[in-house]
């Protein structure tokens, strides 16, 4: 197929042209410049870029070429965060289109000018996806995933595409065969991101953008997050569409933003939150009245609030200390800002229920494929896991994974495992809204993860990850916040999970904390530029 790659700015693997020559050569946009002085790039909320803008203070062609100057300096370059895998080419005429409309109409919807990072498994219509795997290299989709339709209608900016663990299997670190080298932790260069959505999360912590989207199967919206002080939410299954996102598997896939503030994070998923035709799981929000999110963020969110703390989803020989200080110093904090704690609490029928699950289920062939032949008119370059093995063309890391794939030949309705990994999670939404219900809790809590993110290259150190088991498992949401730090550096993330659909709470007790504990700070290895 005649590929579209010329169109975008690719970097890593799929080309060694510097971010400047192409944008020159297309003869669209000048050279990245300064944003203005008075103007504070690096932390800028959606809240601020709109002040900014109806000041007169910054013009969105300023605040895109602010952030093409961030990511030429510390993404390839100086600490080499490694985090961007294709830049938009468009993105500063897209400005520029946008600032003539503000100046004749105003802003074109609520996200208007927000440059925003789009992992590389939420398919373009203008720029490649890869899923991180040089299997799909040159793949150039004929429509928006859902998500990214409704931002860019909202007025947001695809200013790139991040990197992510390769077809999103890992949850720990993020490494691709489409960049070279991995993605690293702005907070430490020696650090992981975690997985899958590690380069968005990479990303957005460094100020490339000022929101970023994700996608989360177990952990890879939240643990990244968590890894790099940002605020990651994974919603009720049914309320947010995957449809265009490359999945690994379906009944767990959740799609979100990925934010430095809960404020944002509320703006992005106002905008993205809803049915989608083409998603037939969201047809649990058909008819369901969608909150004005913004509504709920009060800095006394946490006034009256009833939260219980599970222990089950992190208290094990492997937690660390440093973690666990941190964690007791939020359920004191949550305490201060006026919730009560109800510490511990406990799902008395969780052994008996985790008996129930028996044999393998490994959906992610039938998934893929499933989606792939979807995608047939792209004429993707490879549609079958075994063409990707085939192939040759992916990291070493994966390839057991990929051959063990192969060889599913059942679909997930025809698998004992997957069928038994179902009644366990039935027993389980229901244990835990009989925990809920019973003490009258409005959300519980836990640490994102029980250890802080690894030295890159290590699997063998307690990893930690607690985001796997009671949110994808259930489909109810949760939320992560920066906590604190650990080894004075390394972000750590408290969690909060709530019943379906209440968004609303989880957004309303996550910005109180934040608003009552400030923990957020800025990665030190990507400073302001001068």
């Amino acid at each position: 197929m005649p590929t579209r790659l010329p169109h975008a700015i690719v970097v890593g693997t799929l080309a060694l042209l510097p971010l400047a020559a192409p944008l020159r050569a297309q003869g669209a946009v000048q050279p990245p410049a300064a944003t203005p002085a008075a103007f504070r790039i690096e932390e800028a909320t959606i809240a601020d870029v709109h002040a900014a803008l109806r000041s007169g203070a910054l013009s969105c062609r300023q605040l895109v070429q602010g952030y093409l100057r961030r990511i030429e300096a510390y993404d390839k370059n100086g600490p080499a965060i490694n985090a961007i895998v294709v830049i938009n080419p468009a993105a500063l005429a897209t400005a520029d289109s946008l600032d003539r409309r503000y100046a004749r109409d105003g802003f074109v919807g609520p996200l208007h000018c927000v440059p925003t990072i789009v992992k590389d498994n939420f398919e373009t219509i203008d720029l490649p996806t890869s899923a991180g795997t040089l299997a799909l290299k040159g793949w150039q989709p004929t429509r928006d995933a859902f998500q990214v339709q409704r931002v860019r209608a909202a007025g947001a900016i695809v200013l790139a595409k991040s990197n992510m663990a390769e077809l999103a299997f890992s949850p720990n670190e993020t490494v691709s065969s489409i960049l070279a080298g991995y993605t690293r932790n702005p907070y430490a260069l020696d650090r992981v991101t975690a997985g899958s959505s590690g380069g968005t999360a990479a990303a957005v912590a460094s100020s490339f953008g000022t929101v970023g989207l994700g996608s989360d199967t177990g952990n890879s919206i939240r643990g990244p997050s968590s890894h790099q002080a940002l605020v990651g939410i994974r919603s009720t299954m049914g309320l947010t569409s995957r449809n265009g996102v490359v999945p690994l598997f379906d009944s767990q896939d959740i799609a979100g933003p990925m934010t430095r503030t809960v404020a944002d994070a509320a703006a992005v998923f106002q905008v993205i939150a809803g049915e989608d035709p083409g998603d037939p799981v969201t047809a649990a929000a058909r008819g369901r009245p969608i909150p004005r999110y913004a509504d709920s963020l009060r800095a006394d969110g946490l006034r009256g609030a009833r939260i219980g703390v599970l222990h089950a989803a992190y208290d094990t020989p492997t937690l660390d200390a440093e973690v666990n200080s941190v964690f007791q110093q939020a359920i004191d904090d949550l305490r201060r800002l006026g919730a009560t704690v109800i510490d511990p609490v406990a799902i008395p029928t969780l052994d008996s229920l985790r008996r129930l699950q028996s044999g393998a289920c490994s959906p992610f062939r039938h998934d893929f494929e499933t989606h792939m032949a979807r995608v047939a008119d792209s004429r993707p370059p490879v549609s079958t896991v075994d063409e990707i093995l085939k192939s040759g063309r992916f990291h070493p890391s994966i390839e057991a994974r990929l051959a063990a794939a192969v060889r599913v030949t059942e679909s997930p309705a025809e698998s004992p495992g997957c069928q038994a990994r179902e009644r366990y999670r039935a027993g389980l939404r229901l244990a835990l809204r009989q925990l809920m219900d019973s003490l009258r809790l409005d959300a519980v809590a836990y640490p994102t993860w029980s250890n802080p993110p690894r030295l890159i290259g290590d699997l063998n150190t307690p990893g930690g990850d607690n985001s796997q088991v009671f949110s994808p498992a259930t489909g109810f949401p949760a939320i992560t916040v920066p906590m604190g730090y650990t080894r004075t550096v390394l972000p750590a993330g408290l969690q909060l999970l709530a019943r379906p659909f209440a968004e609303g709470t989880l957004f309303k007790l996550a910005h109180s904390y934040e608003q009552g504990t400030r923990h957020r700070r800025p990665p030190p290895t990507v400073p302001p530029l001068r």
